[in-house]
């Protein structure tokens, strides 16, 4: 049976948890054997505090003393309790748990509000489209010859009203009229849905 170890330890009583803490940074596997049996109820404790579910605070203990095996070398007796290191360490694995756990909530969330989304529906985006064409090509008949070679000549062909007039050979000033005349033309057909 082994003995108990002493947070603090001193020479009559064997090594501290210090001690040993640094026996393990060497790979000394009976000195972390000492360092579970003497921490494990606190670190159960302070993770269980954190999570509030048995099992996932049973499983980031085990996590954490992993942790303590492979990051037993790190420990820096100067920097504080051997205790205290075990402890944060603890504290910083179950927060972690709580976090990731959160993100999983938080992406199953924004992936259940896209899925409940309603669908882009190409089809009727197709045929309202097709029928704003038509209600366009209508309307454009309904401009005189000379307001809609104007219009077609801006807008389709993307000219300035200086290039429509130089390749009309017309004015600028009976350009921008007819360009006028035309949108408000265009504006009270489209605007009327007639």
């Amino acid at each position: 049976m082994r003995e108990p170890v002493r947070i603090g330890g001193t020479a009559e009583h064997g090594p501290g948890l210090t001690e040993l803490l640094e026996q393990v940074a060497q790979g000394d596997q009976d000195a972390f054997a000492r360092v579970y049996d003497a921490v494990a109820g606190p670190v159960l404790g302070l993770v269980r505090r954190v999570l509030c579910d048995p099992a996932q605070s049973e499983e980031v203990t085990q996590e954490v003393f992993v942790e303590v095996w492979r990051t037993a070398a790190r420990f820096q007796r100067e920097r504080g309790s051997a205790m205290t290191w075990v402890m944060t360490l603890a504290h910083r694995r179950a927060v972690d748990r709580v976090r990731s756990a959160q993100a999983r909530t938080d992406r199953e969330e924004r992936v259940a509000r896209l899925e409940h989304m309603p669908a882009y529906d190409h089809v009727s985006e197709q045929v309202e489209s097709r029928l704003e064409r038509e209600q366009v090509r209508r309307c454009l008949g309904g401009l005189t010859e000379r307001q809609r070679q104007a219009v077609t000549l801006a807008y389709y062909r993307g000219l300035t009203y200086r290039e429509v007039a130089e390749l009309l050979t017309l004015p600028l000033g009976t350009i921008k009229t007819r360009m006028r005349d035309g949108l408000i033309r265009l504006r009270d057909c489209l605007g009327g849905g007639s």
